[in-house]
């Protein structure tokens, strides 16, 4: 057993400088994020939505979808906004097969990390200048932040990441929302825990540097389900698990206090075509009891093109590599009926 160094990748600043923003870009990327900012802070009273397949496979489709997300939002800009999720890092769970963008642009062929690093910059820059939809990603690796700094809308940090240190100390240094699972286990104590150490301040070495941080007061919740010592999924969208996540949740008095609901994982179940029901029941439950009216600020919704997914070896356009996700025609439904209901 044995690690081979294949090459050096080029450092973050190499990559921006290539890859760069235009200034007109910048700014719909810092307005985008401030308004998501406002949104968690009780400032703005729209409903968010991180909505978009598990994971980015070939940027045409990707951004083909977005451009569907983009006319939807014009629609219901009044209730809704809607950051397109573009989660790069993400490879099939075993990591057979498909690497994730990140390490593979193209599915069809081998591992690629730098073109890898340029792909996933070049496709969050078409999101926002193409789109004017800053997007989210998974900070599966945290060294990989530093690639897309200044391009991102938001973060969110996994159930298996969400007890790691070096996930949540590189959160507390972020001017971003990023969002932290509940982990598989279902402890809702371990990511309030990891809400406590990302709003914190914390000296550490990060990429190669001593670092100091000063806290991330746009930290927040996500639920999304636990699974048990027997592989059974447990959900945790229910009116009792909202009501005891927030009860403890407002014991920390932490900044910006603000849960969304992941409504795919184990919340539904595996069965991607229950999110929309599981959508209804939460904004029923928002609407029934004011704490959670306040404090349930958006919704985390997989979808994509085509319904389901694909196995490994097929190519279809549009269809999720990973995890299964909504078609676009249940999806448009939903946001509809979502920003009817809020």
């Amino acid at each position: 057993m044995s690690m081979k160094f294949v090459k050096r990748i080029p450092p973050a600043e190499e990559i921006i400088e290539n890859l760069s923003l235009s200034k007109e870009v910048r700014e719909i990327r810092d307005r985008r994020v401030d308004e998501i900012k406002k949104i968690l802070a009780n400032e703005d009273r729209r409903f968010l939505l991180i909505v978009g397949p598990c994971s980015a496979d070939h940027e045409d489709p990707v951004c083909e979808y977005i451009e569907r997300l983009a006319k939807v939002q014009e629609k219901v800009k009044e209730t809704l906004l809607i950051v397109p999720r573009i989660y790069t890092n993400k490879p099939r769970t075993t990591g057979e097969g498909y690497k994730g963008m990140v390490h593979q642009p193209d599915p069809e062929k081998a591992p690629d990390m730098v073109e890898g690093i340029k792909a996933i910059r070049r496709l969050h820059i078409r999101a926002i200048s193409e789109f004017g939809m800053p997007a989210a990603d998974e900070m599966l690796y945290p060294e990989n932040y530093s690639y897309l700094a200044d391009v991102l809308g938001y973060i969110a940090i996994g159930a298996r990441s969400v007890e790691n240190q070096q996930h949540r100390l590189t959160v507390s240094g972020i001017d971003l929302p990023v969002g932290m699972k509940n982990p598989t286990s279902g402890d809702i104590t371990v990511m309030l825990n990891s809400l406590i150490a990302a709003q914190s301040d914390h000296s550490f070495i990060y990429n190669g540097w001593e670092v100091e941080t000063t806290g991330n007061p746009y930290a927040h919740a996500v639920l999304r389900g636990a699974v048990n010592a027997n592989g059974e999924n447990i959900p945790n969208y229910h009116f009792e698990n909202l009501i005891q996540t927030a009860q403890e949740y407002e014991k920390l008095e932490l900044a910006n206090p603000a849960i969304v609901v992941d409504v795919n994982h184990a919340n539904s179940m595996k069965r991607y075509y229950e999110q929309p029901r599981i959508a209804g029941e939460v904004l029923h439950s928002r609407k029934y009891d004011s704490v959670l009216k306040k404090m349930i600020k958006g919704l985390m919704i997989e979808s994509y093109i085509e319904e389901g997914r694909q196995g490994i070896g097929e190519n279809i356009y549009g269809k999720s590599i990973t995890d299964a996700c909504l078609g676009w025609e249940s999806t448009e439904k939903l946001i509809c009926f979502i920003a009817e209901n809020v």
